[in-house]
């Protein structure tokens, strides 16, 4: 059975859980309070999830969900996550996690900076462009027509497919952006951000992207 650590358990992060477990994934997942505070999520789950710390959840995945405020980005277990595909939900909210001159300025991209942090990780983007309640409620089977499509990005061919392959799991179709230079295009504020959107129609939002905002 495929176990997902998820690091961060907000609305993404708790999400992607209830959907994973509905899929037959065990799950690990953790939060900044410890795992004692996820004793209801938890039991919401079922035997299939438990709580843990990040450093445990990284460890205990095959593959990994971070979804923290970017804010908080070195503090990812970079030991714990080494040589696994690692799915970044992260945003750049200035208001919340102060101004990022490389972000600001278009030189930067949030994933990029969570890769430089786990440089023994394969980063790829997910989840970041899609409204916490869509990953349950909006996804349909494949071939459905307009059936929603979500963007990857990564320097790994084998993160982006997986990432793929985990959308199509949760119903979505998928756009690959390319590297994660590119993944700007799906950052906050752009047209392709928590839009639903189908396969043609994200990407186009993704071709009318502004460099900066």
């Amino acid at each position: 059975m495929t176990t997902i650590g998820i690091i961060g358990a907000g609305h993404i992060g708790s999400q992607i859980a209830r959907k994973a477990v509905d899929l037959g994934y065990d799950v690990v997942i953790s939060n900044s309070r410890g795992p004692e505070t996820l004793a209801d999520l938890v039991a919401e789950l079922g035997p299939q999830a438990r709580a843990a710390t990040a450093a445990e959840a990284g460890a205990a995945g095959d593959f990994a969900v971070v979804t923290i405020p970017l804010k908080n980005y070195k503090a990812l277990p970079a030991e714990a996550l080494a040589g696994k595909v690692v799915i970044d939900t992260i945003n750049y909210y200035w208001e919340r996690d102060g101004h990022v001159a490389a972000l600001d300025a278009g030189e930067a991209t949030t994933s990029g900076l969570v890769q430089e942090h786990l440089a023994g990780s394969k980063i790829a983007k997910g989840f970041n462009h899609v409204r916490a309640a869509d990953i349950t409620t909006a996804g349909s089977p494949a071939g459905t027509e307009n059936r929603r499509a979500l963007a990857t990005a990564s320097d790994h061919k084998d993160a982006s497919a997986l990432v793929a392959r985990l959308y199509d799991e949760f119903g979505f179709d998928t756009v690959d952006i390319g590297p994660l230079a590119e993944s700007w295009r799906v950052e906050r504020d752009r047209p392709a951000y928590v839009v639903p959107q189908n396969l043609e129609e994200l990407q186009e939002n993704l071709t009318k992207a502004p460099r900066t905002i």
